[in-house]
């Protein structure tokens, strides 16, 4: 009997064992990562970058994370934002413009929210991100996506694709002709606010990335040094965004980090005030407000090396007169945000004075109070 019953237990190990072979030998991969050379896949899915899966939004294997310093503000979303480089190619480091990325690299940035208690159009207006995340991805018991875009990198050049997820956050689908989307910002304390979040058509993603007016070329907005020098909370733990894309083989030539222009982040109330709003206004403003940006000819350069003179709009009459001036006689009025056309701008929704022309259906309150303190900030005065 003890013979017979070690024979038993030996055969159930064998049978275990081979049981887990088999398991191992079943499981699948997830599929890796598809670059289109050419054309716009119906689906967001069929990228394979990022995929809905076990309750997550997870990126799949070699496609990075990374944030900025400072973001752009999109009514309040929250944004995850990826690369990723085919095997065996890597950006190389500029320290003004955006790195250059290979032919095949795609960056991908998903829009969402986290879920305020009741309807579903309910979301949160916070910067708290604590609860957005789970393991590798976002959790979507807590959070909802509602766009995710493409910005592929062909031989022709970088090509932008908007992708609008389904009610079922499996999948998100082309919408080449844009969306709109009907949310309620929740905060607390203060009253719900309705707007309308548009998701861009593929001729506005184009415009806001437009790097080189004359040459019609759209490139990536935050991929630059100076908005990537930060840690990173990786699953290896925290380390400069730099160093580990340079470590994983996805950037060259990088220098010394103390030779890398860093950007403020602009919510940091250690920072000084003017290096926090010159950080939004580049972030915000000067892939369109730049010497070569489809705002040139307005004068007005917003990049964080821009000189504190006329070219940021101190004491700059504006170039065209009109509504959108709100009759003020300055862009920037040292010490009276009220005087100034910038903050007038910020202010407003309505079509034709709201700066940026695009992107946000909401006023930032936040990065409008920033502005205007600056603006009170400012020592001078200009003559009439």
């Amino acid at each position: 009997m003890k013979l017979l019953k070690q024979a038993l237990l030996r055969a159930a190990l064998v049978t275990a064992v081979f049981a887990g072979f088999l398991l191992v030998g079943c499981a699948q991969p997830h599929p890796a990562v598809h670059f289109f050379a050419d054309g716009r896949p119906q689906h967001l899915s069929e990228w394979q970058v990022v995929y809905s899966e076990g309750g997550r939004l997870q990126p799949n294997e070699r496609v990075v994370p990374y944030d900025l310093n400072t973001p752009l503000f999109s009514d309040y979303a929250h944004k995850f934002r990826t690369v990723w480089m085919p095997p065996g190619t890597a950006a190389r480091y500029s320290s003004t413009e955006t790195f250059d990325f290979p032919v095949g690299s795609i960056i991908s940035k998903t829009f969402y929210y986290p879920r305020a208690a009741g309807a579903d159009s309910a979301v949160l207006r916070t910067y708290d991100q604590s609860r957005d995340f789970s393991g590798r991805g976002l959790d979507l018991s807590t959070v909802r996506l509602i766009e995710t875009r493409i910005l592929v990198r062909r031989e022709h050049g970088w090509e932008a694709l908007p992708y609008v997820w389904n009610a079922s956050q499996t999948d998100a689908e082309l919408a080449r002709t844009g969306d709109e989307v009907s949310l309620e910002l929740v905060a607390s304390g203060e009253a719900n606010e309705r707007f309308t979040y548009v998701v861009p058509n593929e001729v506005q993603c184009a415009g806001c990335h437009v790097a080189d007016l004359k040459a019609k070329s759209i490139a990536p907005i935050g991929l630059k040094a100076r908005h990537l020098n930060r840690d990173y909370g990786y699953a290896g733990g925290a380390e400069n965004q730099l160093t580990h894309l340079q470590k994983i083989g996805y950037l060259a030539d990088l220098p010394a980090l103390g030779d890398v222009p860093r950007n403020a982040n602009w919510r940091d109330a250690a920072a000084p005030l003017d290096a926090r709003a010159r950080a939004y206004l580049d972030v915000n403003c000067a892939h369109c407000h730049s010497a070569t940006g489809p705002a040139d000819t307005t004068g007005l350069t917003f990049e964080s090396i821009t000189a504190s003179d006329r070219h940021l709009g101190i004491c700059k009459p504006p170039v065209a007169a009109g509504r959108g001036t709100g009759d003020h006689l300055f862009d920037i009025v040292p010490g009276h945000p009220d005087d100034s056309i910038l903050p007038f701008r910020m202010n407003s929704r309505e079509p034709g004075v709201m700066m940026p022309e695009q992107g946000r259906s909401t006023v930032h309150r936040e990065g409008l109070a920033l502005i205007r303190d600056w603006i009170a900030a400012m020592p001078g005065q200009c003559g009439v």
